[in-house]
């Protein structure tokens, strides 16, 4: 091509140079090519974006400039507030200045597709616009049911994906040719603080998963129920900020485990089922505007009466419920901003059916904490938890958070590292210190259960079926 000016990469959450698809095709069409990455708090703020998240990605975006510019490539921060002001003011800017063309990665959100819809209207008919399926390793819409619809059950959904992805090549993008000398980064006005558990840049995530794949995927299906235990791959933050791609992880696991598709009892088949569960919530996502709406994809579970008590929530946000596994999860949340998956669904169930809290309210708590928060996978896991979406727990299965604690955390280990007032219970009774403290005439500094589990799980389902009943005749699976 002979356009004098650059072609325009936006950066969403796509923060890499390795296996990007949208820079990987804008450097190859174009001599020259500028990355722009929009800051829209005002929006991060209505999605409820961890400020740990929003820390990686400043610091990730920090790594960036500096090993873009090693290649001949300036990234731009640009200040905006919310996708409509970020839409505006890049389509504006590349009528300025005469771009002829802008690379994207897609996202999926009913919020995002409205702003790159908007970006494209209002390019000028000069400026091409280019999108690409980046963050999955098949396009939503690829995998159908032989009716041509989206699968509504997991399995089946895992089958058929597998089926299609073993017939396509799943390739690893290089990092780009450069495109000039080396240039001098420009100063970003960003905080650069850390984290503890994430830290950034491409090379900590590409180690990460090489570990855990080389180390860890073996028994992963054994040890990744055990919060104790470091027995799942802690990369999800870099997924969801896309310092890692999804087609890099499976590329990582092919090569320890060349065969992994064919060997369904394997650790490293149920670390590929994991990644299979996050395509299964973006396909859906894509496909179904109403979840990015926060509506349930069962229709009948909008008429449940939720309780209307805060004080059940707060605990729970607090860590203070008196159910020692539950506590222990929430404060590794509150203090980290990450939780061991099982603990994920231990929470959740615990707020939305014992607690019959509303289940986005917990899904936003969620969201604001979390520094893996992608909406996908976080609503998927709620609504599963809570009995609303496709292919969820059923609403009669309801876990015991005192049998979830033995099972999962036999001897507290993970209890007493996050619960320090419980460090002395035995751990015959770590799971009901009260208990202990009763018989032995102890004073321990820790919460009462606030519920009755058993009074609980049957106030729970009967709220479903009543709201079963109310909605009979109505259309369950609307979809």
């Amino acid at each position: 091509m002979t356009d004098s000016a650059p072609a325009v990469v936006w950066l969403r959450h796509d923060l890499r140079l390795t296996d990007n698809t949208a820079l990987y095709a804008a450097c190859q069409a174009h001599r020259q090519v500028k990355l722009i990455f929009t800051l829209t708090p005002g929006q991060w703020e209505q999605h409820a974006m961890s400020p740990s998240q929003q820390a990686l990605i400043f610091c990730q975006l920090h790594a960036l400039n500096t090993s873009a510019a090693a290649l001949g490539i300036t990234l731009h921060v640009q200040p905006c507030h919310t996708f409509e002001d970020a839409a505006d003011w890049l389509a504006a800017w590349c009528r300025e200045h005469r771009i002829p063309a802008v690379y994207v990665n897609k996202q999926y959100g009913l919020n995002e597709q409205r702003r790159d819809a908007r970006f494209a209207a209002r390019l000028p008919d000069t400026c091409r616009f280019y999108a690409f399926d980046d963050s999955v390793l098949l396009p939503p819409g690829r995998v159908s049911t032989q009716q041509g619809g989206l699968y509504k059950v997991f399995t089946p959904f895992r089958r058929a994906f597998l089926t299609v992805l073993m017939q396509t090549t799943v390739r690893v993008l290089p990092v780009p040719e450069a495109k000039g000398p080396p240039v001098s980064p420009a100063p970003l006005n960003l905080p650069q603080q850390e984290h503890a558990l994430f830290p950034s840049g491409e090379e900590a995530a590409l180690q990460r998963l090489a570990d855990f794949c080389q180390k860890h995927a073996a028994d992963y299906k054994t040890e990744r129920d055990f919060p104790a235990i470091d027995g799942t791959s802690r990369i999800s933050a870099y997924l969801a900020t896309g310092i890692l791609s999804p087609r890099q992880c499976l590329s990582r696991l092919r090569l320890h485990f060349p065969m992994v598709a064919d060997e369904p009892e394997s650790g490293a088949y149920t670390w590929l089922s994991e990644l299979i569960w996050r395509e299964f919530y973006l396909h859906q996502l894509a496909q179904h505007p109403d979840i990015s709406r926060h509506r349930p994809m069962q229709r009948w579970t909008e008429s449940i009466i939720w309780s209307p008590d805060n004080s059940g929530l707060l605990a729970w946000q607090q860590g203070k419920t008196g159910f020692p596994l539950v506590d222990a999860a929430m404060r590794q949340l509150n203090e980290t901003g990450w939780m061991h998956n099982r603990l994920r669904m231990i929470t959740a169930s615990f707020l939305v059916k014992d607690l019959l809290t509303d289940w986005r309210r917990g899904e936003h708590y969620f969201m604001s904490q979390l520094i893996d928060g992608e909406f996908a996978a976080n609503n998927g896991g709620w609504q599963w938890a809570a009995s609303t979406g496709h292919d969820s727990v059923p609403y009669f299965r309801i876990f015991n958070p005192v049998t979830q604690g033995k099972r999962f955390d036999p001897d507290g280990s993970f209890i007493r590292r996050w619960l320090p007032e419980l460090a002395d219970v035995p751990a015959k009774y770590i799971h009901t210190p009260h208990e202990w403290a009763e018989k032995n005439q102890r004073e321990i500094d820790y919460p009462k259960p606030v519920v009755d589990h058993r009074m609980a799980r049957i106030r729970a389902i009967d709220a479903y079926e009543t709201a079963r009943r109310t909605a009979a005749g109505g259309d369950d699976n609307p979809y």
